[in-house]
């Protein structure tokens, strides 16, 4: 969901979709924690930067949940 939505607010998706704002909202409260780390401008990269750490990160922990997962089947 994150990357999907910085792809969309690259893309300059339009806000009031329904499903674009659904994805808005899921990816604010998955990069809750991240999303005003930095705050730079423009907006494209305070969206890249802050949505990108969370994305890298949540990849991180489920690469090394599956390699454990992997690991003991």
């Amino acid at each position: 969901m994150i990357v999907l939505w910085i792809l969309l607010f690259m893309l300059g998706a339009n806000r009031d979709n329904t499903v674009v704002d659904f994805v808005h909202d899921a990816a604010s409260w998955l990069a809750s924690w991240s999303r005003d780390m930095f705050n730079v401008s423009p907006d494209w990269w305070h969206v890249l930067l802050n949505y990108g750490i969370a994305a890298v990160v949540y990849a991180a922990i489920g690469n090394l949940a599956a390699g454990a997962l992997r690991r003991r089947w």
